[in-house]
């Protein structure tokens, strides 16, 4: 097995708890258009595949179209541009864990299924510019994980082979994009989704304290 050179991490649910912010961005949406507002705690089944299936899941299903769809997107990404720092905020050990893997000279990396154009900002206003070395968020030219394609634009970017690589998350999805595309899998205890998905769909390692990470160093 590689000796692991790099970390690459999922956003939400993973380096921060943005489930707050996300369900009222949603519900000013719903809310404007008259319809029924959403539980926050639903929301943590219904994120993960990004901005227009994070819509769509939240919409009444009898008024669900594509044209529809798409429109309340728009309306949902205006409001979470307001709101996206209100709640948000690392999870505890987070922070400390990524100076320790940055002195220790590790390369550090984002690969997340939100909007590129939040996934950038949001990681630099968290945790500083420079912390990582390559942010990648959704964009429309490559494919969502668990699509093996942006491991394989990370891996390029760094100039290492995707099994020097971890990648760190906290849904089913995030494992099979790990196992996709040759990455070592380890899923968080802290996130949005159950240790028992994580298991289903691949996770080598499941760790409850971002300093277990250090153990597979």
């Amino acid at each position: 097995m590689a000796k692991l050179q790099a970390f690459i991490f999922d956003l939400d649910g993973t380096l921060i708890d943005s489930l707050a912010d996300i369900a009222e961005s949603i519900n000013r949406m719903l809310d404007a258009r008259g319809y029924p507002r959403c539980e926050k705690e639903v929301f943590k089944q219904m994120v993960g595949d990004g901005m227009e299936k994070l819509v769509e899941r939240a919409l009444p299903e009898a008024v669900r179209s594509e044209a529809l769809i798409k429109v309340c997107t728009e309306e949902y990404r205006a409001q979470y541009d307001l709101l996206w720092q209100e709640q948000t905020r690392p999870y505890e050990g987070i922070v400390e864990m990524l100076a320790e893997m940055k002195q220790r000279g590790l390369k550090l990396g984002v690969i997340s299924n939100k909007a590129h154009r939040f996934t950038v900002p949001m990681t630099e206003h968290f945790f500083g510019k420079g912390v990582f070395d390559h942010i990648l968020g959704q964009r429309a030219e490559v494919p969502r994980k668990p699509d093996a394609a942006g491991a394989h634009e990370m891996a390029a970017f760094l100039g290492l082979q995707t099994d020097e690589m971890a990648y760190v998350g906290d849904s089913g999805i995030d494992m099979q994009f790990a196992r996709n595309s040759g990455m070592r899998a380890v899923g968080v205890r802290w996130g949005f989704r159950s240790e028992a998905e994580l298991r289903e769909c691949g996770a080598e390692l499941l760790i409850s304290r971002a300093a277990e990470l250090f153990d597979l160093c």
